[in-house]
C-alpha cells in the first residue's frame, strides 16, 4: 500500500514537471513567433523606407544631377530625416550606384527571361532587336547614364563597377551570338556601341525634340543593331 502511495505521488509529480516544461515550450515557442513576426515587420519597414529612398534618388539625380543632389533633398522627398538615408546607405554615390545597379539587373533579367521564350539565336536575335530599339525611349535610363558617365570622368575609381554592369550586357549578346558579324569585334564592344548611340541619340531628341522623330531614332536603332548583330530579319 506504501509503495503504491509513493509510486503514485512520484507519478504525479513527473506529470505536473512534463506539463509545467510543455508550458514552458509553448511559451517559448509563442515568443519565438513573436519575435519573428517583429523582426519580419520591421524588414518590411526597412525594405519600404529603402524603396521610398530610391524612388527619390531617381527623381533627384534626373532633376539636378549626381554633383547638385543633396542628401536632405533626397531624404526630404522621401518623407524622411537625414539620418534614416543614413541608415540605408552609406553615401550620395552608394544610393546612385545602387539604383543604377538594381535598374540594369532589373532589365537584364527580364531581358534574359524573355530571350528564353524564343527558340534559336534568330529569333532571339529578332526579340533583342526589338528591345534595343524600344528601350530607346526610355528617358530614365539616358539620363542615369549620363549622370554615371560624368560622375566615372570624374572619379575614375568608379569605372570597376561599370564593368561589372557590362558583363551582364555581353552575356546577353552571347544568347544571339551568330558569328555572323564584323571581324575584330566583340561582344562587349558591341554591346559599348549599341548603349552609346541609342542614349546619345535619346540626349538629342531630349535637347532638340524637332531634330529627330521617335520613328527616325527606332529606325536607326535598327539597322546600327542589323550590321553589328546581323540577324536575319
Amino acid at each position: 500500500m506504501y509503495v503504491s502511495v509513493k509510486w503514485g505521488l512520484r507519478a504525479a509529480r513527473t506529470g505536473m514537471k512534463q506539463g509545467a516544461t510543455k508550458q514552458f515550450g509553448m511559451r517559448a515557442a509563442r515568443l519565438d513567433g513573436a519575435g519573428a513576426s517583429a523582426r519580419s515587420r520591421q524588414q518590411e519597414r526597412t525594405e519600404a523606407t529603402r524603396r521610398k529612398l530610391l524612388a527619390a534618388a531617381e527623381q533627384i539625380f534626373a532633376r539636378s544631377g549626381f554633383e547638385a543632389a543633396r542628401l536632405e533633398d533626397i531624404a526630404a522627398k522621401a518623407g524622411y530625416t537625414r539620418g534614416a538615408f543614413y541608415a540605408n546607405f552609406d553615401s550620395k554615390e552608394d544610393i546612385f550606384f545602387t539604383l543604377l545597379e538594381e535598374w540594369v539587373t532589373d532589365t537584364i533579367g527580364s531581358l534574359a527571361a524573355s530571350l528564353q521564350m524564343h527558340e534559336g539565336r534568330e529569333a532571339r536575335s529578332r526579340a533583342l532587336r526589338q528591345h534595343y530599339v524600344e528601350i530607346a525611349k526610355d528617358r530614365r535610363l539616358v539620363m542615369l547614364s549620363l549622370e554615371y558617365k560624368l560622375f566615372a570622368v570624374r572619379h575614375p575609381r568608379v569605372r570597376a563597377r561599370q564593368d561589372r554592369l557590362k558583363q551582364s550586357a555581353t552575356k546577353i549578346l552571347a544568347m544571339v551570338s551568330t558569328g555572323r558579324r564584323p571581324a575584330g569585334i566583340s561582344n562587349r564592344a558591341i554591346g559599348t556601341a549599341l548603349g552609346a548611340l541609342s542614349q546619345a541619340l535619346l540626349l538629342e531628341r531630349l535637347v532638340n525634340p524637332g531634330v529627330l522623330t521617335e520613328k527616325e531614332v527606332q529606325v536607326m536603332l535598327g539597322l546600327f543593331f542589323d550590321a553589328l548583330i546581323a540577324p536575319s530579319v
